[in-house]
């Protein structure tokens, strides 16, 4: 099996906000695009226009109802590898092609040594790595590891293709090891938090909580009561100026 090592200073991740993720697909489209083309095997698409179509992807995007007695919202979740510290993917490896890097945290499939046991799909409680079928490897997102460092791409672009190509800024990447960087404060200052804790496996991605909609209560104003008021403020106030000059 295999150990993980000490854990790294730097702690590179994922802050995903799914407040205002639209669930447009285009981070899944982009990173299957610079996987397929890049780092390791390409990824496999099987019968893509059929009914039963089957392939290889490191981020999905699925989309949940809530319900209430007043409304329904739509909550669209991101999901690939969250690179925990305890990855119980790698400790569970019998050739030792899942592992942790030392310097970054980033967890990563040596392809060469993958013998498409599958234990590492088993072990892994938010079934973030799939096996592809032509390969007959296990695939698994690797942040771009080939895109971060490359020096020889413009430095805006040395982000994951995910967090490059999403319309709505919906994706953060960074080193959440360092309570400085930008992804640290913004999970302290939205309340960030890890997926499924109670696995203890430590997801250095965070996910960012959907801020409360407008709902009705005490607190809420009413445009009728402002409109009525005896002494009108903001909009209202500029109306009732407007209509007195205009006699």
């Amino acid at each position: 099996m295999t150990s993980l090592p000490d854990p790294s200073a730097i702690k590179l991740g994922l802050v995903i906000d799914l407040d205002i993720c639209v669930g447009c697909q285009a981070c899944v489209v982009n990173c299957k695009e610079w996987n397929t083309s890049g780092y390791g095997a390409p990824l496999s698409d099987e019968n893509p226009y059929s009914s039963n179509p089957n392939g290889a992807w490191l981020n999905r995007v699925h989309a949940y109802e809530e319900f209430n007695s007043e409304k329904v919202k739509t909550v669209h979740f991101p999901k690939s590898c969250l690179h925990c510290e305890d990855a119980p993917c790698v400790t569970v490896c019998p050739t030792g092609a899942s592992y942790k890097r030392a310097e970054d945290g980033i967890v990563l499939v040596n392809e060469d040594w993958c013998i498409g046991c599958g234990l590492c799909a088993w072990s892994c409680p938010y079934g973030a790595r799939e096996m592809d079928p032509v390969e007959n490897v296990m695939k698994k997102c690797t942040l771009c590891v080939d895109r971060i460092y490359n020096d020889n791409i413009p430095e805006e672009d040395r982000v994951p293709a995910c967090v490059r190509t999403c319309p709505t800024s919906a994706r953060h990447f960074g080193d959440l090891g360092d309570p400085n960087s930008k992804v640290s404060k913004l999970v302290a200052e939205r309340g960030g938090y890890d997926l499924l804790p109670e696995q203890q496996t430590k997801p250095v991605n965070k996910y960012l909580p959907p801020q409360s909609s407008c709902e009705s209560n005490e607190d809420q104003f009413s445009l009728l009561e402002m409109a009525e008021s005896n002494s009108p403020k903001g909009f209202w106030e500029w109306m009732d100026n407007t209509l007195e000059r205009l006699g």
